[in-house]
């Protein structure tokens, strides 16, 4: 089915794989061959450094969503922001329902107007179009590159490579600098074949998810989508597999496109958009994941990881065992804080599942969603507890389901079918029942994705399908089924784009500021705080220890309803880490005292007594260490952080507690670490033995000569955990830029920028 070479991989002609094996020939040589990609073509075209191995980029457009773009536009606002410099979309499409005890939705809806209009963007109301679909409706382009604050910014079906970032990085291309990277490698995603009847992208995203992700096969690279399978697949096919791509820790994807692609393109009134992109006649690749489209069947992901994969019928032929063992694996992500059982689900030796949903950047599709009605024409989903809810991706796709007849199918068939809205994606819509299990045509089934509150003692779980397997499923009144159970005839419905829908309602400045126009602010739209530079020397307290083999964004700040604190730093930090350690913000707290003591010009170990030996016990050996050359702050262990969504708040919310660094074994990915560099945070490695670690939960931990380690470039940072000695440990801080170090110095990017003026 799936297949990872262990070596790289010639590529000739777009057709023929050749391994990189010794004795291999090939017409010319690997470097030059490395350039052929389309990758490297892209990103060529758009680095600004002069030299493709350090890469300064500039994007062609940015798109944000209502849960990040508030905070961006803050810090270019307190960075020098004047109007943006390239097209910039603002979508509402997560914080569309009622607020829960933050700032209210259409605060933070009027002020991304406001701002639009002020320095020039784009305003796309709420209901109208979940981020990525519009994105593709309206502002991918062959060739080009778009970063978006979301991690599933990918638009590499259409033939734009888009990458999914932390919101610093947006804030950067707002004030003209560049997104900095080293080259990245390239991975071919080789396809052959053609899906069976039944099978949708999901399952095709799923099973190479699984491949892929364990053992970081395509980390921080890019997929590449090549191969004959590429023309078995219709657009929307193609766009399903590569939203989820993002899944599988990679940097960005890009795929050969054709004559499908074009016709999108047409059918949404920009064919000068369209570009043909194929790789060169001999191109090299880093690795290669072959797959042949053929033998895939309807896959599952079950919780609480898109790589927790099987095939239905694997897990439907072995129910007990499997169920048995995603319930140990529980005990580890959920940390025994809940009861949590799956068993209980099998009924008469079937699978029951309580909840489906078609949503989103993945599901809601209109391919998707036609297919699902196709399916669960002429059935009904029952009256026992399973529900069913299919949300459009955007309202040009709900309107020709209004008028094609779907929307009636599945209404006739007992689905509830609601607007463009990203909720059951991040857990703020549609949460089901205590001990519930939700199948969802979504992105993710992390922890708390589907609402649950472990702190209520409330979990429930979410496990991911294709759109056709959930409409089987629903057909099937809510036993676990396969689509290719049900022999269907589909429709094959062509789509047909209103661009009235966004002509009528969107805000487009058409790139046009109106330095007149006043800014809305909500009552509970905050500054951000001030934030102190890097000092000469550092003490951080430990103050969380997590060590999961990997640590989501979704863990270190929820989502869902705490998203409603999204424009108030102080207020949303207060729910860091509340559903993977809830003490931490008391024990960060705690110690933020003694820096906004010194801060303040007063005595640090007046504010924080424990503090007093720690400090006499380090003057002991560095007797300079004190008064003007001496910060304190938090720290946290994790394994593997980061995996999961882009936003910023995983870091920031840190920061704003008196976060001075992070310390992991590695990070999940590029954008947490960016996160955390962007807001003055240092993304420390430690070498040791996550279980034999040389400090724990509660040490002290001081750093001498930081600063001038970080300046120097020194690659290993000599520290001390303080006890009734000082204990050396070494710590590491990889690759920086020049201007990531000094955004570290500076103390973060708004002082950075600040400086720069």
């Amino acid at each position: 089915m799936i297949k990872l070479y262990d070596n790289g991989v010639y590529l000739l002609n777009g057709k023929e794989l050749v391994e990189d094996k010794a004795g291999v020939q090939a017409p010319i040589s690997k470097e030059e061959a490395a350039k052929n990609t389309m990758a490297y073509s892209i990103l060529s075209a758009h680095n600004t450094s002069g030299n493709m191995e350090n890469l300064q980029i500039k994007f062609d457009k940015l798109t944000s969503h209502d849960i990040t773009f508030v905070g961006i536009i803050q810090t270019a606002r307190a960075s020098g922001l004047e109007k943006f410099p390239i097209p910039y979309v603002l979508t509402n499409c997560h914080n569309s329902l009622c607020a829960v005890g933050g700032t209210i939705n259409e605060d933070d809806h009027m002020f991304g107007l406001t701002c639009a209009k002020k320095y020039g963007g784009v305003y796309v109301p709420p209901h109208q179009a979940v981020i990525h679909q519009y994105a593709r409706e309206m502002l991918a382009g062959g060739g080009k590159m778009i970063l978006g604050s979301d991690s599933h910014t990918r638009y590499g079906a259409l033939g734009t490579m888009a990458m999914g970032e932390g919101g610093p990085e947006l804030v950067k291309q707002l004030l003209n600098k560049t997104y900095d990277i080293k080259m990245p490698g390239v991975i071919a995603v080789y396809l052959e074949g053609e899906p069976m009847k039944g099978v949708g992208p999901q399952d095709v995203a799923l099973a190479i998810i699984g491949a892929t992700f364990k053992n970081g096969y395509v980390n921080n690279k890019v997929m590449e989508f090549v191969g004959p399978g590429v023309k078995n697949l219709s657009a929307d096919f193609r766009i399903g597999i590569d939203v989820m791509t993002t899944e599988t820790t990679c940097l960005s994807s890009i795929w050969t496109t054709d004559e499908k692609i074009e016709e999108f393109y047409e059918i949404h009134g920009r064919k000068e958009e369209y570009k043909e992109l194929n790789p060169g006649a001999v191109t090299y690749y880093d690795g290669c994941v072959r797959v042949n489209l053929s033998e895939i069947k309807p896959m599952i992901a079950m919780p609480f990881h898109p790589s927790n994969v099987y095939t239905i019928d694997e897990l439907n032929a072995n129910l007990a065992d499997i169920l048995h063992d995603v319930e140990q694996k529980a005990l580890v992500s959920l940390d025994g804080a809940v009861d949590y059982s799956l068993q209980d689900k099998i009924r008469n030796g079937k699978l029951y599942v309580d909840q489906g949903i078609i949503a989103g950047c993945a599901g809601g599709g209109f391919e998707n969603i036609c297919a699902a009605a196709d399916i669960i024409k002429g059935h009904n989903i029952g009256s026992d507890a399973f529900t069913f809810s299919v949300y459009p991706a955007s309202t040009p796709i709900y309107m020709e389901l209004v008028k094609n007849g779907v929307v009636a199918d599945l209404m006739e068939a007992g689905t509830v079918v609601k607007t463009a809205f990203c909720g059951p994606c991040f857990g703020a819509g549609d949460t089901p029942a205590n001990n519930a299990f939700s199948i969802r045509h979504t992105t993710r089934n992390f922890p708390n994705r589907e609402g649950s509150k472990l702190q209520s003692g409330q979990i429930s779980s979410v496990a991911l399908m294709d759109a056709r397997s959930i409409a089987a499923t629903a057909a099937n009144k809510g036993y676990l089924t396969p689509a290719t159970a049900f022999d269907v005839e589909y429709k094959g419905q062509k789509y047909h784009f209103d661009q009235n829908i966004y002509a009528n309602r969107v805000f487009d400045s058409k790139g046009e500021a109106d330095p007149t126009v006043e800014i809305q602010f909500g009552p509970n739209i905050k500054d951000w705080p001030e934030m102190s530079a890097l000092p000469e020397n550092l003490i951080v307290k430990v103050v969380s220890e997590i060590h999961d083999p990997v640590t989501t964004t979704d863990e270190l700040i929820p989502s869902g309803e705490t998203s409603s604190y999204r424009s108030n730093p102080l207020g949303l930090a207060e729910f860091a880490l509340s559903r993977k350690d809830p003490a931490y913000v008391g024990r960060a707290k705690e110690v933020q005292k003694a820096q906004k003591a010194i801060e303040a010009g007063t005595c640090p170990l007046e504010a924080l007594e424990e503090l007093k030996p720690v400090m006499a016990k380090i003057q002991e050996t560095y007797p300079e260490a004190g008064e003007g050359n001496i910060g304190v702050g938090s720290t946290i262990f994790a394994v593997k952080p980061g995996d999961g969504s882009a936003r910023e708040q995983a870091a920031s919310c840190q920061k704003v507690l008196g976060g001075w660094a992070n310390i992991a074994v590695e990070y999940a990915t590029k954008r947490y670490r960016s996160n955390l560099i962007n807001w003055g945070m240092l993304p420390f490695l430690t070498d040791a033995d996550h279980e034999a670690l040389p400090f724990k939960n509660g040490d002290y931990i001081f750093v001498p000569n930081v600063r001038k380690a970080v300046e120097e470039k020194k690659d290993v940072i000599n520290a001390y955990v303080v006890g009734d000695e000082l204990k050396e440990i070494h710590l590491k801080l990889g690759d920086l830029t020049d201007a990531e170090r000094q955004i570290i110095l500076d103390g973060c990017l708004i002082n950075y920028y600040k400086a720069t003026k």
